[in-house]
């Protein structure tokens, strides 16, 4: 049921004789994103509460056990679940041979130096499917994702008239811009939608830089991925610095819930669906 209710497309895969699911920890929100993507449930994941307030869907379900902080998860009650494979993010969290005494590991990368993202979660997803004998369902989530994307590239044409802008509030003085190596700087590539960011960027993909740089911005569409904080937003918003802004004067920007940035393809595919009801909207 689990499969099925997260992943709409694997309702078209032939039906394959029940197998018991291996106990699986996500030890961040990368590979547990992942898994879904699968239609796999893991037993345990770190900060399920922070997730639920910070990447939000897919639904984590409340059978799925916390272990603790994504950076220093309970080792002793991850033992004591006796899993058979725990996937963890590179770079993060506590070492590999501290996990391996547990259960075998599987690392995954959001990243590399080639600064594709989207590239490096797909080739991650095969790489998770093919260890856990999922290739089928990769396969189609693949497909269904790439099709989803060249429907969107089709309806998001008027986007392609101006560049987009798409950030998030750090605090009164400063913005998280999202450029061309994070992964919705990737998605909007693949659509067809220009970056209004072009200057330096960070390996993740992300430059912060205070607001008043937002002015010299040639004209443009803006999206503000909203984490909910209804204080920060309306210091800034009530500021004479924002309300100079040329994409606030001339009531190009959008606020919209924020989605998980970090994410994979389905993080991908919930942009690429804002964007959508964002054009539906512009239209009216």
């Amino acid at each position: 049921m689990i499969a099925l209710a997260l992943a709409p497309w694997l309702t078209g895969l032939p039906a394959r004789a029940a197998l018991p699911e291996p106990r699986i920890i996500a030890l961040e929100w990368l590979p547990l994103e992942m898994l879904f993507a699968l239609g796999v449930l893991p037993i345990a994941a770190a900060d399920t509460h922070e997730y639920r307030l910070w990447v939000k869907e897919p639904a984590l379900p409340t059978s799925v056990l916390d272990i603790g902080l994504r950076s220093e998860p309970n080792l002793e009650f991850m033992a004591q679940l006796k899993p058979d494979l725990i996937v963890y993010s590179q770079g993060y969290g506590p070492h590999a041979q501290q996990l391996q005494k547990i259960a075998p590991t599987m690392e995954l990368a959001f990243i590399d130096e080639e600064g594709q993202p989207l590239a490096k979660v797909r080739s991650g997803l095969l790489g998770l499917a093919e260890r856990l004998g999922k290739m089928a369902e990769a396969r189609a989530h693949l497909a269904w994702f790439d099709q989803q994307l060249a429907q969107a590239r089709d309806q998001l044409v008027a986007w392609r008239q101006q560049p987009l802008l798409v950030f998030t509030l750090l605090d009164e003085r400063h913005v998280v811009i999202l450029g061309k190596r994070s992964l919705f700087g990737n998605v909007m590539q693949q659509l067809g939608i220009e970056n209004a960011w072009q200057q330096q960027d960070s390996f993740w993909g992300t430059a912060t830089v205070g607001i008043e740089h937002l002015a010299k911005l040639p004209a443009l569409r803006a999206v503000c991925l909203d984490h909910g904080d209804e204080g920060l937003r309306s210091r800034v918003s009530a500021s004479p610095l924002w309300q100079a802004l040329p994409f606030v004067r001339q009531r190009t920007l959008r606020t919209v819930p924020a989605i998980w940035i970090f994410g994979s393809t389905l993080a991908a595919l919930r942009f690429t669906h804002m964007l959508q009801q964002l054009d539906r909207i512009w239209q009216n």
